[in-house]
């Protein structure tokens, strides 16, 4: 599977880290950045670049990293298609997959550590939506509400 990979200035050493670690589980990484830390950047800049990888079919799944991931996660959301999720608990990170179809894990690099985002990134990697119907219906209302037809 390939991977588009983003984070902001407060991100980018979790980044860093988690690109390695992906690698490290047989999937491609296309790295978005930042590349520079230590140049002003904007959270919603990079979530645009993951996702428009995704949208293209360069990438099947994304990573998203801010300071607290809120703000990165709000930016993802609004992308018709996209469904990021906050998660830094394990359950989440694999649930939101089996259930909800995320396919954009996001994680705040001044909430979790490294250990934490490297097992997160695992579980959301190693996920698969389950494909119940309880889930297929509610992904069907998720997609009206995207085109503005929810009833």
């Amino acid at each position: 599977m390939t991977i588009s990979i983003g984070a902001d200035h407060a991100g980018y050493n979790l980044k860093q880290e988690l690109v390695e670690h992906i690698k490290s589980l047989g999937h491609d990484v296309y790295d978005v950045g930042t590349f520079d830390p230590s140049k002003p950047d904007d959270y919603p800049d990079f979530a645009a670049l993951v996702v428009a990888n995704i949208r293209s079919g360069k990438a099947q799944r994304g990573v998203l990293i801010c300071g607290s991931g809120v703000g990165v996660s709000v930016a993802a959301n609004k992308f018709k298609g996209i469904r990021a999720g906050i998660c830094h608990d394990h359950y989440s990170a694999h649930q939101g997959v089996e259930h909800d179809d995320m396919n954009v894990l996001v994680m705040g690099a001044r909430i979790i550590g490294s250990e934490t985002a490297l097992e997160l990134a695992g579980a959301f990697l190693s996920a698969s939506f389950t494909n119940e119907e309880r889930h297929v219906r509610r992904l069907q209302k998720i997609r009206g509400i995207e085109q503005n037809e929810f009833r």
